[in-house]
């Protein structure tokens, strides 16, 4: 019964400390996420009332549930046509710039702590990939141009594959004494990669198939499970086949949201799910980033400040541009604006899934790992405090702000 009563206290913890945030963030007008981990950090470090560690069983199914179903989610309120005009732009920052930031910030670890040239490639892998966990909620309520949305929201889900596939290359070498293969590394990303997108394809047909066929759709009537089964089910299949489960998840809603063009629609469900999707993701954000609030060690991030500090201003302001530079100028089709670059540049939170992988890494008790983590923790910090709070800002202040009737029309 203390286990059953310490998740129930959690859930409650959870719920009223995200609720009261959730209001004071509307208040404010600043993204959610934001005031969840600070009331994380009220709970956890201040009063004590909090207490999950990173590796418990409840944090990783916390983390694994939710990345899935705001991803899936990300993926839902994606147009295909809309995906097409940026899928260069997307490939570019998935893997050029994500080679890119690997490259910078290895070389700023390098210099500010001293480490090898190994350990410090690997912190900057970990903190390479942008976090759709996080991208996803503030897009949720910064409302911007729709292709702006679309490059950065699905780059969120990309990149995190080549971030992956990196940090495991590279933990192999510093753990296990393998050479550095650089075309081993990218035939492992072309698998994982492409592996969760044809899970995540095939999946969500089946689905899609099973619920919105005229004669065949017999779980019609539980369209709303169905969904949540297939963005928790691709996630899974994705990881027991080694694969992307991340990239298979968001594969899988933007088959979903998009199965009209697979004449398979779901229209008089549309409003259903909608909300069964945005009721799910709120309760999950607020369980993630309370509880990530909860796990920062403010005593390992005293130690190391000014090195970490050093590490992030290069992510932000160096290898952030350049990536979107190397990125969006090649596709020349899309015809990004200055503005529009200039937006991008700012935009990329760090979450979730750096910090699992610096978990998993310090775990393993590597030399540099507390520097490791520490980088990561300073980077969510500033990523998600100060960046995203100011997205609106920037957006309205670049001209690049739209209204939500705007966002319905087109989504309709």
């Amino acid at each position: 019964m203390d286990t059953v009563h310490h998740l129930l206290i959690l859930l409650l913890l959870v719920f009223g400390a995200g609720m009261i945030s959730g209001r004071l963030a509307g208040w404010l007008r600043l993204p959610d996420v934001v005031l969840f981990i600070a009331a994380g950090m009220l709970l956890g470090t201040g009063m004590h009332w909090i207490s999950e560690p990173s590796s418990s069983l409840t944090n990783q199914l916390i983390l694994a549930v939710g990345s899935a179903l705001i991803l899936f989610d990300g993926g839902r309120n994606i147009r295909l046509r809309g995906l097409r005009q940026v899928a260069l732009t997307v490939t570019l920052l998935s893997i050029v710039g994500v080679v890119a930031t690997v490259a910078i910030c290895g070389a700023a670890a390098h210099y500010a702590f001293g480490l090898d040239w190994t350990t410090s490639l690997l912190i900057g892998a970990v903190i390479s990939s942008t976090d759709p966990a996080t991208i996803i909620p503030v897009f949720r309520q910064v409302k911007v141009k729709e292709r702006l949305r679309e490059t950065v929201e699905s780059e969120s889900a990309f990149n995190d594959a080549t971030g992956s596939i990196v940090t495991f290359a590279l933990l192999a070498v510093i753990v296990e004494g393998k050479p550095l293969d650089a075309g081993g590394i990218a035939l492992d990303f072309v698998k994982t990669a492409f592996g969760g997108l044809a899970v995540g394809l095939a999946f969500a047909l089946l689905a899609s198939f099973l619920v919105a066929h005229v004669k065949w759709g017999a779980l019609k009537e539980y369209a709303a499970i169905a969904m949540i089964a297939l963005a928790v089910g691709a996630y899974l299949l994705g990881d027991l086949l080694h694969v992307s489960g991340l990239m298979a998840t968001f594969t899988a809603g933007i088959v979903w949201g998009n199965s009209h063009t697979f004449r398979l629609p779901m229209e008089d469900k549309r409003e259903e799910l909608g909300h069964v999707a945005e009721n799910a993701t709120v309760m999950l954000r607020m369980f993630i980033f309370v509880l990530l609030g909860s796990q920062v060690n403010f005593a390992l991030l005293a130690k190391y400040f000014w090195p970490a500090v050093a590490v992030v201003l290069a992510l932000v302001f160096v290898a952030r541009p350049l990536a979107v530079l190397a990125s969006a100028l090649p596709d020349v089709k899309t015809r990004w604006t200055w503005r529009e670059l200039l937006f991008m540049f700012w935009v990329r939170e760090t979450g979730v899934i750096p910090a699992a992988l610096a978990g998993m890494i310090a775990g393993r008790g590597i030399p540099g790992g507390d520097k490791l983590t520490a980088v990561v923790f300073m980077a969510i910090a500033f990523t998600i405090l100060i960046q995203a709070s100011t997205t609106a800002w920037w957006a309205k202040k670049l001209g690049l702000a739209v209204s939500r009737e705007e966002v319905s029309n087109n989504l309709s």
